[in-house]
């Protein structure tokens, strides 16, 4: 059961939400206290275990149908488990929200009710999200953005236009991760009888739109001026693997899988980049862009 609930968690995918919250609260307030060690470990474990566990639950249907599920990529776990992974996703989350409530000021507790409402409208009924084009990319950006928005409103951070531009750009960048992420899906979620973003535009049109939100990504971060300026270019990779699949046919939408793996190990050297790019700005400005 364990390693079910492990799986279904999706390890690989762990920093994704971990480590927006701890860059923005560390780097904000330089302190290592009781509010960043839970909202880490709340954001790496709990919060993703709810995220795909309730997205593997209500997806297992189409799933079914879906060649690359089973594995990092999604769990395909039997109904049985179904109901414990539910459980466990609240019994898990319950602890750290209460936690963070308790320790943060109001405006966090707006910005972790966002980002748990996100986190289950995408996938459960009533809501499902997921099956609404362009509001399912929105809304699985949210997922990744969040975090650090939760982050800075814990820390009592100043918005600034730099700020904000950083959160702008992530938000497109997000957008953009999740609109290749569903070219792959074209034709079983058509077969699944699900809606999304790449089935609505189809694949061609919806990976020039990644393209076109990932470019607006890096030219929105190079306003923030140096060193900020230099994330912009960290959008070149993901240009460079989406790119190939700019003329892509429906029927041949299976293939854009070979881009998203790569994507998944470039988000660790990008992650690494900009981890460089934010110890500089704070030892050139003292604090974030």
């Amino acid at each position: 059961m364990i390693a079910d609930l492990a799986r279904a968690s999706r390890p690989l995918s762990w920093i994704n939400t971990a480590y927006p919250f701890a860059a923005a609260y560390l780097l904000t307030t330089g302190d290592v206290d009781a509010s960043l060690v839970l909202g880490t470990l709340f954001f790496l474990v709990p919060y993703n275990l709810a995220l795909y566990g309730i997205n593997d639950v209500f997806d297992y249907g189409s799933d079914l149908a879906n060649p690359r599920k089973g594995g990092v990529e999604g769990a395909l776990l039997p109904p049985a488990r179904h109901r414990t992974i539910l459980v466990a996703s609240v019994v898990s989350c319950v602890p750290f929200v209460v936690a963070l409530v308790l320790l943060g000021p109001p405006l966090s507790w707006v910005a972790l009710a966002v980002s748990l409402f996100a986190l289950v409208a995408y996938s459960a009924p009533p809501f499902r999200f997921k099956e609404v084009p362009v509001l399912d990319s929105l809304t699985s950006s949210v997922h990744f953005v969040s975090p650090a928005v939760y982050g800075l409103t814990l820390a009592e951070a100043e918005p600034t236009p730099e700020t904000l531009a950083v959160l702008g750009a992530f938000l497109l960048w997000g957008m953009a991760s999740h609109a290749f992420g569903a070219v792959q899906d074209v034709v079983p979620d058509r077969k699944g009888g699900i809606a999304s973003i790449a089935t609505a535009f189809g694949a061609a049109t919806t990976v020039r739109l990644a393209l076109a939100a990932w470019a607006a990504a890096g030219l929105l971060v190079a306003t923030t001026g140096w060193p900020g300026a230099l994330a912009g270019l960290l959008v070149l990779p993901y240009l460079a693997l989406a790119l190939p699949y700019a003329r892509l046919s429906d029927a041949e939408s299976a293939r854009a899988n070979g881009g998203w793996r790569h994507f998944l190990w470039v988000n660790y050297a990008v992650g690494t980049a900009v981890t460089m790019i934010l110890i500089l700005h704070v030892l050139r400005n003292g604090g974030l862009p």
